[in-house]
């Protein structure tokens, strides 16, 4: 479908000033990853291609690791086809592995060492992999997760072995990749990509956005496909985990590096963007792409307050099943009337429907189920060929082309533009992160103190979804949410896990006995029910970070005892308030302090000994600057006054 004038001429504006753009052949489409990857390496052999904070790797560097790497799964396992566990954080030793892997044959299955053990079990239970793969630093969990026969240092897999390409003779059919994402049983279901569909969303990304070889992508996404639109065009891939440096160190990085595309999940950008003042930043930055939750019109605003005019703002529409679908692109001059952001039009090589209850298809402005028609389209569910029919299909008029069932609702306009509504069911995006409703509640029921439970979805100040769960306690006094918090964190991952937790006596329900969410009471902006009693703030940086969290966690008042993560907080909120903290009491802190310090209480002894290291540094400097011009006699009488005086203090 051709794009409308105004898209088009945002769309030929999106290009890097070096106009270096190569576009992205589609008979590379009909390859495999390593083919392609192997061709941009002769291509730009001394680009770089992965860097962190670190360590920086070029395009034959990285080349010869993941042939290092891909030789010894070889030496392991053989040629046959089967999944590898990869558990690593955003890194220059996932991208290693990821290729390693693809180069062997394999099928690489990314595993977030943050998740909690019990979920990282059942992913390596349910993808049957014979080996997990680690660095370091999650060497103790990779044991634990796998057993040492099953656990490989990825730092042990490359010494001793050949650095030429294994060129393996592998189909686009060939399957990829595994991402997993969260089931309504409570299970993880892992969805399938193979090579030729990861080729063509590289592709069309890099041909709708002109990605080149001097540009420079963030990597702070859940899922690795930002290292695939990099690595297959000969840009630099900046792997950035927001957990350990926050938004202030993700800005950083994005001014350092000079990065030139943003990509992330709605509410990540929503965050970052809110963390800093009211002036433009980010100069080298031309494209801020987000994804996976709802875009509205205050997060267009904020992209046009704070980031400057040549930069383009893309809101996609990116199933895990079915890639890209849509875009919707926008510069400083678009208008949005409306407090949604549609999420565009379809993009080449996919065809929408929107279909009704009974799969007819209904008329422009009517809202009906999203349903997509491709080529490439995922394979499916992994081990789950029930789920897999029940989402997919053949299309009837075109037995080359399959068919998607979304589960979403949308609304199509006039001119082709789509309008995302929600899920049908009781499906959401939390952080970025497709949340069954279903799954959390069974979790919940899982518990001996829980009776019955419902799980809802409501959207704060921020316009951030957080799910709230309503509580039928099974004796009295039921559990404390201290206490419901850390059992679910044992089996869910953060996101799963409720902000707010309220209790009832009963849950309403409708004549057949359904839970009637409509007629659940709103949650008040008390204090939960913790472990721990209310102590209020008694100083003034205690009362300081008590209001902060208050305004972050949207509660009328802390305690300074209280677990910020008990009250509802995650790892956005807490970037969200170490900003805040960075910005009131003029300091440097990583958002690691606060999962360290986790009480106001213990905030306001970081921030104490912080700033009294600071202050004595400057004593330090303002007594060498006046000892400098003394004898050595007077310089050293000078010392033992001043640390008499310190002393004395």
């Amino acid at each position: 479908m051709k794009l409308p004038p105004e898209q088009e001429a945002i769309r030929a504006r999106c290009f890097h000033p070096s106009g270096t753009f190569v576009e992205f052949p589609k008979e590379d489409v009909e390859i495999s990853i390593p083919a392609r990857f192997e061709k941009i390496v002769r291509l730009y052999p001394k680009r770089i291609a992965v860097k962190t904070r670190t360590k920086e790797l070029t395009y034959e560097e990285l080349n010869r690791a993941g042939n290092r790497f891909a030789q010894a799964l070889l030496a392991l396992g053989g040629e046959s086809q089967e999944p590898v566990g990869l558990l690593f954080s955003k890194s220059t030793a996932l991208v290693i592995a990821m290729l390693g892997t693809l180069k062997a044959g394999k099928i690489c299955v990314p595993m977030d060492p943050a998740l909690p053990q019990a979920r990282l079990s059942l992913m390596l239970a349910d993808m049957q992999a014979r080996l997990l793969v680690t660095g370091p630093q999650s060497l103790a969990l990779a044991n634990r997760l796998a057993g040492p026969d099953r656990c490989l240092n990825i730092d042990d897999l490359g010494k001793n072995r050949a650095e030429e390409n294994p060129n393996l003779l592998l189909s686009p059919d060939a399957l990829a990749c595994l991402f997993y994402t969260s089931g309504s049983t409570g299970l993880p279901k892992g969805v399938i990509e193979n090579h030729r569909n990861l080729l063509y969303h590289t592709m069309t990304d890099t041909n709708d956005y002109h990605i080149c070889a001097e540009d420079k992508l963030t990597f702070v996404a859940s899922s690795g496909r930002d290292i695939f639109r990099s690595i297959l065009n000969g840009a630099a891939v900046y792997p950035i985990d927001i957990r350990q440096e926050g938004f202030a160190g993700l800005g950083r990085r994005l001014m350092e590096e000079e990065i030139t595309i943003y990509n992330s999940a709605t509410s990540a950008f929503r965050n970052f963007a809110s963390a800093f003042g009211g002036q433009k930043r980010f100069a080298h930055l031309r494209l801020i792409g987000v994804t996976g939750e709802t875009v509205y019109k205050k997060d267009f605003e904020l992209y046009q307050k704070h980031f400057f005019d040549g930069c383009v703002f893309v809101n996609r529409y990116w199933p895990n099943e079915a890639g890209s679908i849509s875009h919707y692109l926008m510069d400083k001059t678009t208008v949005v009337t409306t407090r949604v952001v549609p999420v565009g039009y379809v993009v080449k090589g996919k065809k929408i429907q929107l279909i009704d209850k009974s799969g007819n298809q209904v008329g422009v402005g009517q809202p009906g189920e999203i349903v997509v028609t491709s080529r490439y389209l995922s394979p499916g569910y992994w081990r789950q060929p029930e789920r897999t029919g029940a989402a997919f299909g053949v299309d009837p008029l075109d037995n080359s082309m399959r068919v998607y069932r979304t589960g979403d609702i949308g609304v199509m306009e006039r001119d082709g533009c789509l309008v995302h509504l929600g899920r049908k069911d009781f499906q959401v995006k939390i952080r970025g992160n497709k949340v069954e409703m279903a799954a959390v509640e069974t979790a919940l029921l899982n518990l001996e103190t829980v009776r019955e439970a419902a799980v809802i979805a409501l959207e704060d100040d921020f316009d951030n979804k957080r799910l709230v769960a309503y509580i039928v306690a099974q004796n009295v006094p039921g559990p404390t949410v201290s206490e419901l918090r850390d059992a679910l964190a044992a089996s869910l991952p953060e996101y799963m896990v409720p902000s707010t937790f309220v209790f009832i006596d009963k849950l309403p329900v409708i004549g057949i006995g359904k839970v009637d969410r409509r007629a659940l009471p709103a949650p008040d902006m008390g204090r939960p029910k913790l472990d721990v009693p209310y102590v209020a703030p008694r100083n003034m940086h205690e009362a300081r970070l008590a209001a902060i969290w208050a305004e972050v966690l949207d509660l009328v008042k802390v305690g300074v005892l209280d677990n910020f993560f008990h009250l509802g907080g995650h790892s956005l909120a807490a970037s969200r308030v170490i900003a805040r903290v960075i910005q009131s009491f003029q300091l440097e802190l990583p958002v690691k302090a606060l999962f360290d310090s986790p009480t106001v209480a213990d905030m306001a002894k970081v921030i104490l000994e912080n700033e009294t290291k600071t202050a004595c540094q400057k004593d330090l400097e303002r007594l060498l600057s006046e000892v400098e011009p003394m004898s050595d006699e007077e310089a050293q009488r000078r010392v033992d006054e001043n640390n008499s005086a310190i002393a004395y203090k």
